[in-house]
């Protein structure tokens, strides 16, 4: 009653539910861009919720729904590829700071004889140590302060951490990139299931399409996830097991995503719906194993992690 501009008593009125969602450990607003709705739980968990704009979510950390990966390797995989930490790494790596001007230096030879190319500087000096170059004396390639080999293998180090990075990155962007590809593909199966009704399939017998699009994009999900999770995994005989499983369903879930994007004549409908029934009947199997496969090491302590 204390309040009498509408506008400020609706923005109090938010404040006031917001607190209440904010301290209520049942309940989570839905991270979905423009959604008001708040999804509320019997109890707190890391499991996946849907609202009701039919955004899923992990209840926990408010991601999408990750799994089989948990919220605190995926909370620092994120940070990891937003902090610019691997172009560092690279510039760590691969180049130094003049020690007199500190001009950035990339080294593109083996000598390591330096000669800074700032005209404002032109100092000598060599590439391990970064002392002086004069007193080397004639060691152009071998440096006597300082152990090269250590120096190397630091610089190797850092390369190798880089490209296992990259590896399981662009893996991880890839299926995030096609996920987005196949979420568009509804609109063409819609098109293809009409097409299908006009060669006499009823409606019932045509919805393997969308059934298949819906397994392709679990799977697509399942597989981003599983980079992030293999990224941490230190090797053992589980993690191979997990390799495989991976493998396996990234490949068939290829075979299904090529089958989708056909183009489907009269002749091959019943040959091209036999085939995507099978592949994402075994594509729906293959994912379920090796979900099943993780939780299970969950349970039983089977994992070994990196710590990065």
């Amino acid at each position: 009653r204390l309040i009498t501009d509408s506008k400020v008593k609706l923005k109090y009125q938010h404040l006031i539910t917001n607190s209440f969602v904010e301290c209520n450990r049942l309940l989570k607003w839905c991270p979905a861009p423009d959604c008001h709705h708040v999804v509320k739980v019997q109890y707190p968990d890391a499991k996946p919720v849907r609202c009701k704009c039919g955004r899923q979510f992990c209840f926990n950390c408010g991601e999408n729904w990750h799994d089989p990966v948990k919220c605190k390797w995926l909370k620092k995989w994120i940070k990891k590829c937003d902090d610019d930490s691997e172009t560092s790494n690279w510039i760590a790596a691969n180049t130094k700071e003049c020690p007199k001007c500190h001009v950035t230096i990339e080294k593109d030879g083996g000598c390591n004889h330096m000669v800074c190319r700032n005209q404002n500087c032109k100092a000598e000096f060599c590439w391990v140590c970064l002392g002086p170059w004069e007193p080397h004396g004639s060691a152009w390639y071998n440096c006597n302060c300082y152990n090269e080999d250590d120096a190397r293998d630091v610089q190797e180090r850092s390369r190798a951490a880089l490209q296992r990075y990259l590896f399981y990155c662009n893996r991880y962007m890839n299926h995030m990139q096609s996920l987005r590809f196949e979420h568009k593909l509804y609109s063409q199966v819609k098109q293809k299931m009409e097409e299908m009704q006009q060669h006499n399939m009823s409606w019932i017998k045509v919805q393997f399409l969308k059934k298949a699009v819906d397994v392709l994009c679990q799977c697509r999900a399942t597989l981003m996830y599983t980079y992030v999770f293999a990224f941490y995994l230190k090797k053992n005989n589980q993690s191979i097991i997990f390799e495989n499983n991976q493998a396996d369903l990234e490949n068939a879930t290829e075979v299904l995503s090529g089958y989708l994007e056909r183009d489907i004549s009269q002749d091959s409908l019943q040959d091209i719906k036999q085939k995507v029934q099978d592949k994402y009947r075994y594509c729906e199997s293959r994912r379920r194993v090796l979900l099943q496969h993780v939780h299970e090491g969950y349970k039983k302590d089977l994992w070994e992690y990196i710590e990065d």
